[in-house]
């Protein structure tokens, strides 16, 4: 069954209280912050918020922890190699705690809402003052207010990790990273239960937000002068499932396109198995929507993806491919594989590789295959040993790279659009923006075009950027 949580009015009143209290017990310092989120966009937008948050309450911001009063990471759970990386960076805040003993420090996001995780974290991690999981960022500036009224009480730590049903806050105040490129969740959650992922389990079901909450969001954006906006989901093509206003994905992308100005829309992730050609169409009918679509494929192996939960086949992920290129001639595809999946032989890596030569992928997200506590496929027998599946990995990079190599090089003496983001990595004199395709561009030029949408020949191909000149 569909999340149908729905969505409620964050209480800025909350902020008030909380900045009182701040005020009170800083004076005239403004007390520091340090957050850091891992992980994956939809991350980086909860960030962004718990930033926001923290600002409305008077903090300031700094990109040292020694420095903080309070220092938050915002953790992920979908590799093995985040948590390692979590921990360590959490032990290392210890001397910075015994320094400074009324250092805040706290764990939010998707580790913290699993509860072995939680209850690690409060045996083993003494000094971790405050934990709250992804169904309770909302309520940061109450727990921080009871933690720090609470260490006058004697109570010294602040756990929220309840479960609780997904409910879509709206009114968040948000402080963004940048001033061009903007993240606009339109939906949280996951109803897909692949077998190898963890998100249903941290993240809750599908719940979708409200058109007219999208759509206000992103007029706002585009008034500030935003011009790189994606948009954000588990799955964004089962957006608007359990809205009382019927509107699918497609739907809500002809809404926007309709808001005035001069932008890009992006979106990720899709789901094959849910993909239409109503979507494809839509994208071929908008000239604000970009032509690439991030479209995971995970396994070449009809098998494998069985194993998976993915709900679809080779042939129907290469359908989809075949109608978007004959829908959107300069369409391009990335996409996310896992190599090494419990049971996969190297005869169904190789089929793997054959789709990625099929479909000649821009670029790739790959991943050995890291099992996740409470998924199916952690507790599937895994023979093959990691060092072949390490192999196995090098082979794959080492195909992509030479079909990288070969789309990046049929671009040359083609033209761009790219939007100018500033100084380019060339050398003196150039500057660096992405194209529609997310590739980065270098181009002659000077910091004038930062915030705007320049047309570029593309000369060459380097190492880490198609390089070119300006033609408009």
């Amino acid at each position: 069954m569909t999340g149908t949580g729905g969505s409620q009015q964050f209480d800025s009143r909350l902020l008030d209280s909380a900045r009182q209290l701040i005020q009170r017990l800083f004076g005239d310092r403004i007390p520091l912050a340090h957050v850091h989120s891992y992980g994956c966009q939809g991350n980086v937008s909860d960030g962004e918020k718990i930033s926001g948050l923290l600002a409305q309450m008077g903090y300031g911001f700094t990109a040292d922890p020694g420095r903080a009063d309070l220092v938050i990471y915002n953790t992920c759970a979908i590799r093995e190699h985040a948590e390692e990386k979590l921990f360590g960076n959490v032990g290392a805040l210890k001397h910075a705690k015994r320094r400074n003993p009324d250092m805040v420090i706290g764990l939010c996001g998707c580790m913290m809402q699993q509860p072995a995780v939680a209850e690690k974290i409060k045996k083993s991690y003494p000094y971790v003052d405050l934990v709250f999981g992804t169904h309770a960022l909302q309520n940061l500036p109450q727990n921080l207010c009871e933690l720090l009224q609470g260490r006058q009480q004697g109570k010294k730590r602040v756990f929220d990790t309840d479960e609780q049903k997904n409910i879509i806050y709206e009114g968040i105040p948000t402080r963004r990273e940048g001033s061009l490129k903007a993240w606009v969740p339109i939906m949280y959650g996951c109803d897909n239960f692949c077998s190898y992922c963890v998100v249903p389990l941290v993240r809750g079901r599908e719940v979708s937000r409200q058109p007219a909450d999208v759509l206000r969001e992103i007029e706002q954006l585009v008034g500030q002068g935003y011009r790189d906006i994606t948009l954000l989901g588990q799955n964004v093509n089962s957006y608007g499932k359990g809205l009382a206003e019927p509107c699918d994905f497609a739907d809500l992308l002809q809404r926007i396109c309709q808001i005035p100005g001069d932008f890009w829309i992006r979106f990720m992730t899709s789901h094959p198995k849910d993909i239409t050609h109503k979507l494809i169409d839509t994208i071929a009918q908008n000239d604000k929507l970009c032509n690439h679509i991030h479209l995971p494929v995970q396994s070449g192996c009809d098998r494998v993806l069985r194993e998976m939960n993915r709900h679809y086949d080779v042939e129907k992920y290469l359908s989809i491919v075949d109608y978007a290129r004959q829908k959107i001639p300069a369409v391009s595809f990335t996409s996310d594989i896992i190599v090494g999946f419990p049971g996969e032989q190297y005869e169904e890596f190789l089929q793997t590789v054959d789709l990625i030569k099929k479909v000649r992928y821009d670029s790739l997200f790959t991943f050995i295959f890291s099992p996740r506590p409470g998924t199916r496929a952690a507790k599937m027998e895994d023979p093959v040993p990691a060092k072949e599946k390490s192999r196995w990995f090098g082979q794959l990079l080492e195909v992509q790279r030479q079909v990288g190599r070969q789309r990046y090089g049929e671009l040359v003496g083609q033209t761009v659009r790219v939007l100018c983001e500033g100084p380019g990595k060339t050398g003196p004199g150039y500057m660096s923006g992405r194209d529609e395709h997310n590739m980065v561009v270098d181009f002659i030029g000077d910091s004038t075009l930062c915030g705007h949408f320049v047309t570029v020949e593309v000369d060459r191909v380097a190492s880490w950027a198609l390089v070119g000149h300006r033609v408009d």
